[in-house]
């Protein structure tokens, strides 16, 4: 698993652009990416976590028999007391 947080300064351009490439690459070796729990894309997973301020994503790695299938973006909840 990993973890993004965003909003802890601002971010640019070049982090979303990275980010979105990153994805990109998944995409094209068929690997589905996903956000909340619903099918997504690279542009829509990079654009919405860089708009989320003060929210932190964690990245789950789906695989099947060894091989990356898909790649999970689920915002982390902080329970209230």
């Amino acid at each position: 698993m990993v973890f993004f947080r965003f909003g802890e300064s601002n971010v640019n351009d070049e982090h979303m652009q990275r980010l979105y490439l990153e994805l990109t690459s998944l995409e094209n070796r068929g690997i589905t990416i996903w956000l909340e729990g619903a099918k997504s894309s690279s542009q829509d997973v990079a654009s919405q976590l860089c708009v989320q301020e003060e929210s932190t994503y964690m990245r789950d790695y789906i695989f099947d028999e060894g091989v990356l299938k898909e790649v999970h973006f689920d915002k982390i909840r902080k329970d209230l007391p």
